[in-house]
């Protein structure tokens, strides 16, 4: 039932003209931020304050942006249908193409490390439909109504999907020459490796720097901006390499490093475009 009454909400947004779309998503994105739980804006606020440097007043005004901002990007996701090969250029253009083109090149496949910054279903949409043969790993949904949906629309738009847990068919997508798109700027308990990030060491998923250190394959760092007039721009940078040395640990934390320090750097440049909601630094190093 819910799948049907969201793809019937998607059908609807389809039909909209995109300012209009937009102006409803801000809309929802509004009257959704009171309902935020206290704590929660405390704690983004305070991670605002300790991490950007900024007074109070100013990481309120940045998390509350943050936030609202998923309004209209619910409203991309529900509109993604009406993007394919031959639009997508005009809705998203890509800055730095030739690093990506580059990576590929090398024969190897390539890791694309991104994060939770500006609607990351955009960016993996675009790049697909801009030829790039991208394998998106999604973190499974809680709901499986939902999970239908939104890998539905992934494939429409040309990327394979598979999921956080299957690491050997990563493995084989990238030996296939194929890009395998990896989120890495959420907390990973004990299981991730601990860099700084922001002047305070968080738990950082190791999954790229391990990924691309079996086969030497590139690591492409890229993010996705919105503009004023609803369209975006791809940010791609050139390639990260492991190196390898006799220490596979510290060849891990050294790329994991160098990654979240350009994952950092973007954040910085676009404060309110990032999820500060989420409970970055909520494992503490042992």
């Amino acid at each position: 039932m819910l799948y049907q009454l969201v793809k019937l909400f998607s059908s609807m947004a389809c039909l909209l003209p995109a300012a209009v779309s937009r102006s409803l998503g801000m809309a929802a994105g509004h009257i959704c931020w009171p309902l935020v739980p206290k704590r929660r804006r405390r704690m983004a606020i305070d991670n605002i304050m300790s991490g950007l440097g900024v007074d109070e007043r100013k990481a309120a005004d940045i998390a509350k942006k943050s936030a609202i901002r998923f309004g209209p990007m619910f409203m991309e996701v529900l509109r993604m249908p009406r993007l394919n090969r031959d639009n997508i250029g005009q809705y998203v253009t890509l800055e730095g193409r030739e690093h990506l083109d580059a990576a590929l090149a090398q024969g190897k496949g390539a890791v694309l490390a991104t994060a939770h910054s500006g609607n990351w279903e955009i960016l993996g949409a675009a790049l697909a439909m801009h030829g790039f043969p991208l394998a998106a790993v999604v973190q499974r949904q809680t709901n499986l109504a939902m999970d239908r949906f939104i890998n539905e629309y992934r494939s429409q738009a040309g990327m394979h999907v598979t999921y956080k847990q299957s690491v050997r068919e990563m493995v084989k997508l990238l030996t296939a020459g194929k890009i395998v798109g990896l989120l890495m700027d959420q907390d990973n308990h004990y299981n991730g490796v601990f860099v700084e990030f922001f002047g305070r060491p968080a738990s950082t998923p190791q999954g790229a720097a391990a990924l691309a250190r079996l086969n030497g394959a590139p690591i492409v760092p890229a993010f996705i901006t919105a503009k004023g007039d609803g369209t975006h721009t791809a940010i791609i940078h050139p390639p990260v390499w492991v190196e390898k040395t006799g220490n596979r640990e510290q060849d891990i934390l050294a790329t994991t490093q160098s990654l979240t320090r350009i994952i950092e750097q973007h954040i910085r440049k676009y404060p309110a475009e990032w999820f500060w909601l989420h409970n970055r630094w909520k494992t503490p190093p042992r």
